[in-house]
């Protein structure tokens, strides 16, 4: 099984920086994550700025394995999104409510073959690839169906 530490580490250290750099610090604080965060990454200020020069060793964290950083990381990200989050759930047909369905919902019948690459075909012109193809791994770790990290096809 895939784990987030996977799906961060397969986006290379230039994709990780660019979907670091994507993360809204309005939107940690809307969600009320942003100390949360700012403790996780070990940052005395958080803001883009130093998120970004924390990259190498929020980096190198990864690549330890720190699968509740990679946790953290991912749902800064994924907050930062949610706009690119309901347009993949609604293309895939996923009943959610503003991005968010239930941590125990079956989604399988939903993520039919083939998903993760039409999602991202529909919408690569729309959003960042970078974050795109990070939202397509994430949902499918947390689906349970990730055996390999997704790869898009351009």
């Amino acid at each position: 099984m895939t784990k987030l530490c996977d799906v961060f580490l397969s986006q290379g250290e230039t994709g990780f920086t660019d979907v670091l750099r994507s993360v809204s610090m309005s939107r940690l604080r809307t969600f009320q994550i942003y100390e949360h965060i700012k403790v996780r990454t070990r940052l005395v200020k958080l803001n883009s700025e130093n998120l970004r020069k924390a990259a190498p060793r929020l980096w190198a964290r990864l690549s330890e394995q720190d699968e509740d950083l990679a946790a953290d990381l991912s749902q800064a990200i994924l907050v930062s999104h949610l706009d690119m989050i309901i347009a993949a759930l609604d293309l895939l047909g996923v009943p959610h409510q503003d991005g968010f369905f239930a941590k125990d919902a079956d989604v399988s019948t939903y993520l039919t073959e083939g998903w993760q690459q039409r999602a991202f075909d529909a919408l690569k012109g729309k959003y960042p690839a970078a974050v795109l193809k990070f939202y397509l791994n994430h949902l499918a770790v947390e689906t349970g169906h990730s055996d390999v990290v997704f790869e898009p096809q351009l």
